[in-house]
């Protein structure tokens, strides 16, 4: 066996070692009270050090700074297995936290930014947030309004505005904020992301936002009036926080496409459960024609798009992941995700539509995945500039 392959076959073995140890985690931290936190509205603050301890958060971030130094395969296993079980508002906050603003501090960060930051994430001891969306703009980022002038006096910049949808918005230690810092040029040239830390005066959180899926994701609205904060607080360059945002944009869109893909396959395993102990006219849902067919097209579809989250996952661990390749991946998987809860809520007749069962939870879930992260339709525009080139 060439060393290349025996180095795949070890990796597969850890990988599912690592899968046994999630499904633990789960089956003892997350199942017992995961219903009555979403009955709160909010995941408490204590799961996240649990997270910590056991390893699941920054899984590939570098040794030297609290991280596992795994590869992002081990990363996607995180949010894959939680999703397939059934938990995706943790696979929400935990992923913003640990494959979105821990790279971007990974990334762009200052030696003493990333020294900070990044073992207090790896631990649960800071939770990290990103503020982007405002009011007025979502998926063009072109529009934002948020502003960062700076004080010659207090040889600072001073924050101004409004920003809402924010993941762990309500309890984050520190929040990352994208500013215009050049009203004079475009925003793709004049953007600034600034690490605050949390509380800091003039940062106000908003109420809880609810939701009709994800009922207990933290999802909050900011506002920030006259927030002052060193220049020291500057994650990456003056002006181009445009270029952190876009390079990754590949790794934030995967990571949505694994999601979808561990969420399609948890729902398709519990409604063959399903329709296998379920009873009509004397005999199982199972033996129905209908029902095998439906079945038999969900699973033919997830089966496709495992392929093609494989493939992405393996250019992005050579660093060959393209926006347009990623974008494809999380529209194909997201629309996907969609269709197969929907088909798969069907099966369950009456039932799917009773929030105790987690079919239920999972179709109500499954809506926003087509919406954050890049809605469908910016989606297809990015697909089509790469096919036309303009």
């Amino acid at each position: 066996m060439m060393r290349t392959e025996m180095r795949d076959v070890q990796q597969e073995n850890e990988l599912f070692l690592f899968r046994k140890s999630i499904q633990a985690f789960a089956k003892k931290e997350l199942e017992p009270d995961y219903m009555k936190w979403e009955n709160d509205g909010v995941i408490p603050r204590e799961v996240w050090n649990k997270l910590g301890d056991e390893g699941l958060l920054c899984v590939d971030i570098p040794e030297q700074y609290g991280g596992l130094g795994a590869p992002f395969a081990f990363s996607a296993t995180v949010v894959e297995e939680i999703s397939r079980l059934g938990y995706a508002t943790v696979v929400v906050n935990l992923s913003v936290h640990s494959n979105i603003v821990a790279h971007y501090i990974l990334s762009s960060g200052t030696e003493e930014q990333k020294a900070y930051y990044l073992p207090k994430m790896a631990s649960g001891e800071l939770v990290g947030a990103i503020a982007m969306t405002e009011p007025n703009a979502g998926s063009d980022l072109q529009g934002i309004q948020t502003t960062a002038r700076w004080d010659e006096d207090q040889s600072s910049y001073v924050l101004n505005g409004s920003k809402t949808f924010v993941s762990n918005g309500q309890l984050c230690d520190f929040v990352v904020v994208v500013a215009r810092t050049n009203s004079e040029v475009p925003a793709s040239k004049g953007t600034t992301l600034f690490i605050v830390d949390v509380p800091t005066a003039g940062l106000n959180r908003g109420k809880n936002l609810e939701k009709i899926g994800l009922q207990s994701c933290d999802t909050s609205e900011l506002f920030l009036e006259e927030v002052t904060v060193a220049e020291s607080t500057i994650l990456g360059e003056l002006n181009k926080g445009f270029i952190t945002l876009m390079n990754e944009l590949p790794r934030e869109r995967i990571t949505l496409a694994v999601g979808a893909q561990g969420a399609m396959e948890g729902a398709l395993e519990m409604t063959v459960n399903y329709v296998n102990e379920r009873t009509a006219f004397g005999q199982p849902i199972s033996a129905f024609q209908n029902t095998r067919f439906r079945i038999a097209e969900m699973t033919t579809e997830a089966r496709v798009h495992r392929a093609f989250v494989t493939e992405c996952l393996s250019l992005l661990e050579r660093g060959e992941l393209d926006t347009e390749t990623a974008s494809m991946a999380k529209l194909s998987c997201t629309e996907a995700q969609g269709r197969i809860t929907d088909g798969c809520l069907q099966l369950f007749g009456g039932y799917g539509y009773m929030k105790e069962y987690p079919i239920a939870r999972a179709y109500v879930d499954a809506r926003i995945q087509r919406i954050y992260g890049g809605t469908s339709e910016i989606m297809k525009e990015i697909i089509s500039r790469g096919v036309f080139g303009r």
